[in-house]
């Protein structure tokens, strides 16, 4: 089978391996779409601490699929199943792992990280994903571009979650690439009253106009503070998410929070720029939450499915260009560049 496979830094190529031989208790999977995060980005880029060595990982961890094989042991799945792949497993008996929080487990694995993912032809599903619920079945309404992108929208519900936005919230989203727009899309259908986005991209906020956001501010040309509390009224934002890798925005969301605010820090900064100024007493007097998150689990997976099926949530909108998996290198040069939303890679039926 052809797979893209991770030799070093800005060294992914596609090459032919063998199809994965599956046990009793594991499920292979014919891959049609799976789509570049930012992830896959900076792995190419900077490699990954759990990838050491050459030639040894086959990235993607934002596909779909159909069942095409499954161990003799495998119940509650079919051959020709379309299914999503919640990309994240635990150990499943630790602490956080008891919580649902398997992103936090200290033995945390995840396709096209820790074991080979979905930019393949095949991938393989093994004992421990499988048990935990990582393989969800979905119906023929939904095109296998829609569910490859449940896996992004998965995290931002984690995200959505821990700060819990309500009806008649104010939302500020900093950053209008295929993250922010997806939180803003959670925002509506969780009841915010107004959604305000920020990004310094002109192209990006002329795409996000057709979410129909109630304000764009271009950060770039306008004071965010100052613009924020003009559209709210003077009041700031209840709920602030940085869906965007800038250690300012970090700063300034605090800021520009109403008090009782809740932040969510979503966009992970990169290493060496980590440490952020933050206005601790504005946090304490005005009484305001500030949270992080990564990743998601199983529940959050199979709540995005649902989004996406009863059409309250639009994946593919977000596709801006399409590629063959011996496109690799174009495809993850294409991510990186940021001209478009998001990027994927398409298999033969």
């Amino acid at each position: 089978m052809r797979a893209a496979v991770y030799r070093g830094v800005r060294d992914v190529r596609c090459m032919a391996v063998d199809v994965p031989a599956i046990g009793d208790n594991e499920a292979l999977v014919k891959v049609r779409v799976a789509a570049v995060c930012g992830t896959d980005v900076k792995i190419y880029r900077y490699g990954h601490r759990a990838i050491k060595g050459e030639g040894e990982r086959i990235l993607g961890h934002e596909f779909s699929g159909e069942i095409v094989k499954l161990g003799k042991n495998v119940k509650g799945y079919e051959v020709g199943m379309r299914v999503g792949v919640e990309p994240n497993f635990g150990c499943g008996r630790c602490r956080v792992c008891r919580n649902g929080l398997i992103s936090y487990c200290d033995e945390y694995n995840c396709l096209g990280i820790t074991v080979d993912g979905g930019f393949a032809e095949y991938v393989k599903i093994g004992e421990s994903a499988l048990i935990q619920g990582n393989m969800v079945p979905f119906d023929e309404t939904v095109d296998f571009d829609e569910a490859a992108l449940a896996e992004p929208l998965a995290c931002c519900i984690n995200g959505f979650e821990s700060v819990g936005t309500k009806p008649g919230d104010y939302v500020v989203i900093v950053g209008a690439g295929p993250i922010g727009i997806l939180h803003l899309q959670i925002s509506r259908v969780a009841g915010a009253s107004r959604v305000i986005v920020a990004d310094v991209s002109e192209e990006r906020l002329r795409f996000t106009k057709r979410f129909k956001p109630d304000v764009l501010i271009n950060s770039g040309k306008e004071d965010l503070l100052e613009s924020v509390l003009r559209h709210t009224g003077g009041r700031g934002a209840d709920v602030v998410i940085t869906a965007c890798p800038v250690a300012s925005v970090q700063s300034m969301a605090v800021l520009i929070s109403a008090k009782l605010g809740r932040v969510l820090l979503f966009g992970g900064l990169p290493k060496g720029s980590d440490s952020v100024a933050i206005d601790t007493n504005t946090i304490h007097y005005n009484g305001i939450t500030v949270t992080g998150t990564t990743g998601s689990n199983v529940s959050q997976y199979g709540k995005s499915l649902d989004l996406i099926t009863e059409r309250k949530i639009d994946t593919k909108s977000l596709i801006s260009k399409r590629f063959d998996i011996s496109q690799i290198d174009k495809a993850l040069q294409y991510a990186e560049s940021g001209r478009g939303l998001k990027t994927v890679i398409e298999f033969e039926s």
